[in-house]
């Protein structure tokens, strides 16, 4: 499994990964998982793959070197769309040369694609690409787009990333999703491959992996851990059936009869002394 994140802003993209592959416990592997298409002036693209290896490595490959009857291919198309469409077209003929001997032997075809970039003057542009070789593009609704392990770091991007946000804004929160990630799956693990592309640079000008002796995310490891729970002693416990006039941090009130869904005890279990006492109070108001 792999965590990868793609962010489009209106200042440009960021692109995270992590390195981690494996097919169970004890063949953990090391692959990197972000690839650079780069023609310094022309062209910047950044593709990321998250699930069969060996299937992502052979899109990638056919990628970088496929020219179609057209002449077309990703270092001469124009536009980010056309880029994603080459992409598409790659895991197709992946799909149609190795799905069928794969799926002999009990393996799922399984990828997944995101591809960003800037092409010329046009906008940068960025697309997550599914393993039947569709594909679809963010919009300012959509910004960004995560594949593989995603469930754990989604929560901070959700509530923290917006078209306006800043690039070094979105590097942070991209690795303190990261962070979240790699605490809750080890399936998800270092070294992290980070890329923060400025809208018309047409260049990599920012790029570094990290590994567990990276200044910065040790900092980030240890202030976010420390600021969340700073932030959670400072939310005021619950308030359990107080007075019905009461506004402040209730949870539960005295006139919101709220109860549980009770299974009738069988009638071999004998009733326990809060039950049989509370069955002695209602027959003492009955008489």
């Amino acid at each position: 499994m792999t965590y990868c994140i793609g962010v489009r802003l209106d200042e440009g993209l960021v692109f995270l990964s992590d390195s981690r592959t494996n097919a169970g416990v004890d063949q953990v592997g090391t692959f990197r998982k972000m690839s650079v298409f780069e023609n310094p002036g022309e062209r910047m693209l950044v593709l990321m793959t998250a699930g069969n290896l060996s299937i992502s490595q052979a899109i990638r490959q056919l990628v970088a070197e496929h020219v179609d009857a057209d002449g077309r291919s990703i270092w001469n198309v124009t536009s980010m769309y056309d880029a994603a469409r080459i992409v598409g077209d790659a895991v197709r003929t992946v799909h149609q040369r190795e799905a069928k001997a794969l799926a002999e032997c009990g393996i799922d075809f399984n990828v997944s694609i995101i591809l960003g970039g800037q092409i010329g003057a046009e906008r940068c542009r960025l697309f997550q690409v599914y393993s039947a070789g569709n594909f679809i593009e963010s919009h300012d609704e959509n910004t960004y787009f995560q594949i593989g392990e995603a469930k754990y770091g989604k929560p901070i991007i959700d509530r923290v990333i917006n078209p306006a946000t800043r690039l070094d804004e979105a590097a942070k929160c991209a690795l303190i999703s990261m962070d979240s990630t790699l605490r809750s799956n080890i399936s998800v693990g270092l070294p992290l491959d980070l890329l923060v592309y400025a809208t018309g640079s047409l260049a990599v000008t920012r790029f570094v992996t990290i590994d567990e002796k990276n200044q910065y995310f040790r900092m980030i490891r240890d202030t976010w851990g420390e600021q969340l729970k700073h932030v959670f002693e400072g939310i005021a416990d619950p308030v359990w059936n107080t007075a019905s006039e009461t506004t402040t941090n209730v949870l539960s009130s005295t006139n919101m009869h709220s109860k549980p869904v009770r299974v009738a005890l069988p009638e071999h279990v004998s009733p326990g002394p809060l039950q049989s006492l509370a069955q002695q109070l209602r027959d003492d108001k009955q008489h």
